[in-house]
């Protein structure tokens, strides 16, 4: 069993992960509508507070943070875990904001509607090394329905929102390969990983597969959900899994590497530090809790 080292508990439904220099985490608590950096001694401090339902971060080119916001869940405990789930009386609707880590200004850079596109729960996303951004949209669950989503590429100044692909089924969790030339996504509910051949930027081939563009590379057996996703610098994808919990550490011909169990149903993110990027840091949902252990493999370097 991967030993863990507790570095924050309390925190309401912690996700999205970021590494930043200082040592500190920036993360979203998706139940609290707030984002929170966590320092290395364990005590917190409040970044900005945009509501609804931040998940998904990165720093852009600019040194802001960028943040997709779902809009919101229902939320329940059951036996000391905090489940999200359905879309709830007070949805805002999504949208993906840009957030100054200085003052914590908070400015939506796209809303559902612009460029003719519908946003309904954002929820990952990566910058690539042009500046621009992949984002996936997760939708939203009503009683009986559910929303057909698809994934996203955006410019850092506002200027260009558009949907590559579509439909996927619950996209969740994004990465890019060291290389950017494959963009790579987990479906929650189909507990696929997928894959698709970045052409140029904002680009990916159509014509892939039989299913249009994205090729499927995983899929596991048991009772187990994709959530976010991380990548090793060798190119691994570690997709953050709940259910049968842990991360499950996929190459990227599609064979199972390791699967790294945690004791949290609700694992939901992973991302590096450390001067040799093999500190692992992990958001434990249901609990609360983000955790921090030694990774055997370097995680990769992000665009910004």
């Amino acid at each position: 069993m991967t030993d863990f080292t507790t570095i924050a508990s309390g925190l309401r439904f912690p996700e999205g992960p970021v590494a930043m220099p200082d040592g500190s985490i920036l993360l979203v608590e998706i139940e609290a509508g707030r984002i929170t950096r966590v320092l290395p001694d364990g005590t917190t401090r409040t970044v900005a507070e945009p509501g609804g339902g931040p998940n998904g971060l990165a720093i852009g080119p600019d040194g802001k943070l960028y943040c997709c916001n779902n809009g919101g869940f229902h939320y329940h405990d059951h036996h000391g875990l905090l489940i999200p789930g359905g879309q709830p009386d007070d949805y805002s609707g999504g949208r993906i904001e840009r957030i100054d880590l200085d003052t914590g200004a908070v400015e939506i850079l796209y809303k559902s509607g612009d460029f003719g596109c519908t946003l309904r729960g954002p929820n990952d996303i990566v910058f690539d090394a042009h500046g621009g951004f992949w984002f996936t949209d997760h939708g939203k669950t009503r009683p009986r329905e559910r929303d057909v989503t698809g994934i996203f590429y955006a410019r850092a100044d506002g200027s260009r929102l558009e949907e590559v692909i579509f439909p996927s089924e619950n996209p969740n969790g994004i990465g890019l390969s060291p290389d950017g030339g494959t963009l790579y996504a987990a479906e929650t509910y189909t507990c696929r990983l997928m894959a698709f051949r970045v052409t140029a930027p904002g680009k990916v081939d159509q014509t892939a597969g039989l299913g249009g563009a994205g090729t499927p590379l995983y899929r596991p057996a048991g009772y187990k959900f994709f959530d976010s996703l991380g990548i090793e610098e060798s190119g691994n994808i570690c997709v953050a899994t709940i259910g049968e919990s842990g991360i499950s550490v996929i190459s990227p011909a599609g064979d199972l590497v390791e699967f790294v169990a945690t004791d949290d149903p609700f694992t939901t993110n992973i991302c590096w530090g450390g001067a040799d990027m093999r500190d692992a840091y992990i958001t434990l949902s249901g609990t609360g809790r983000l955790v921090r252990t030694r990774w055997p493999r370097a995680g990769l370097r992000l665009a910004y």
